[in-house]
């Protein structure tokens, strides 16, 4: 029985290995996440301010022509 024992422990062993692995790929790949995610908040923010310069600008123009 003690070699069953230890071939559960074993396992048991090689099981918590790769679940702390895989603990720690998750925080890796969570900060990468969040970088990713601060870079697309990044480019959304710049694309709105784009589209709203383009409105003010094209605003000015079409009320100058006009008078």
């Amino acid at each position: 029985m003690a070699s069953v024992l230890g071939m559960l422990e074993e396992r048991e062993t090689a099981a918590r290995v790769r679940v702390e692995g895989l603990r720690e790929e998750v925080a890796r790949l969570a900060g990468v996440l969040e970088a990713a995610e601060i870079e697309l908040d990044r480019r959304v923010i710049a694309r709105e301010e784009l589209v709203e310069a383009l409105a003010a600008s094209a605003a000015d123009t079409t009320a100058v022509t006009e008078a």
